[in-house]
Parts: structure tokens; C-alpha cells; sequence
């Protein structure tokens, strides 16, 4: 592996109803992310997808890619964009996964995470060690 290479892409599609599910999952029923009155009353452009379904989802074409090869050993975001999900539409999440640095002991994989050509993730790295 090289600086650069791209070892995982992938697209997640998110509907409203992704974000029942997350809920429910998850516990957040916090109401801005399935009321749009809600999320307009505290100047938000919509009802948003939760913040740890997104970096979950980003995570997880790494996780694959990693099979049974590997572990991760650590993985951080900065949240710097809300992904807006439509009623209809939903959102359009992409991943893309890339070797970031490579050492003896890890390898980095640096995440472009993005939503409507914007970066929704910043400093997305997740650190892996191969086996």
C-alpha cells in the first residue's frame, strides 16, 4: 500500500426512515431529526441525520475493506456539515477512503466524507493496524 491509494468507496443513501431506525437504535430521539418544524424553529434547513449515523457510515466501507486482515485502532471526526435529509429525496452520503500514511506498526486511512458536493466530515482518519 501507497500514500494515496484509494482502498474503499462507497455510497449510503439516507431516508427519513433511516433516521427512525437510528432513533430507535440509538436512543436520540432528539426531535431534529425527523420534525421539520422543529429543526426550522432552531434555524436549522432541515431535519438532520444524526451525527453518529454519519460517522458510523463513514467508518464502515473501512471496516469491510479490513475484512479479517486487520483491526482499527482509533478513529476521530470534526463535524463540520449537517446532512440535510428530504422528505423525498433523502441524502446522498459518499465515502471515500484513502491511505493516508503507512508505518511499521499502522496505516491511516484518511475518509472524504460528503453530502451534496460539500465535506459533512473533517480530519476523518481511522487508524489500522494489518495483520
Amino acid at each position: 500500500m501507497d500514500v494515496g491509494d484509494i482502498v474503499a468507496e462507497r455510497t449510503f443513501e439516507l431516508t427519513r426512515d433511516s433516521l427512525v431506525r437510528y432513533a430507535g437504535a440509538s436512543g436520540d430521539f432528539n426531535p431534529i431529526h425527523y420534525r421539520d418544524d422543529v429543526a426550522a424553529s432552531v434555524g436549522l434547513p432541515g431535519v438532520l441525520a444524526h451525527g453518529m449515523l454519519t460517522m458510523g457510515l463513514a467508518v464502515q466501507p473501512v471496516v469491510d475493506w479490513l475484512d479479517n486482515r486487520g483491526v482499527v485502532l482509533g478513529y476521530g471526526v470534526r463535524f463540520t456539515r449537517p446532512v440535510v435529509v428530504d422528505p423525498e429525496s433523502g441524502a446522498t452520503v459518499t465515502v471515500v477512503a484513502k491511505v493516508g500514511a503507512v508505518d511499521e506498526n499502522e496505516t491511516r486511512i484518511d475518509l472524504t466524507v460528503t453530502f451534496a458536493d460539500q465535506t459533512v466530515l473533517g480530519k476523518a482518519q481511522v487508524r489500522v493496524s494489518l495483520t
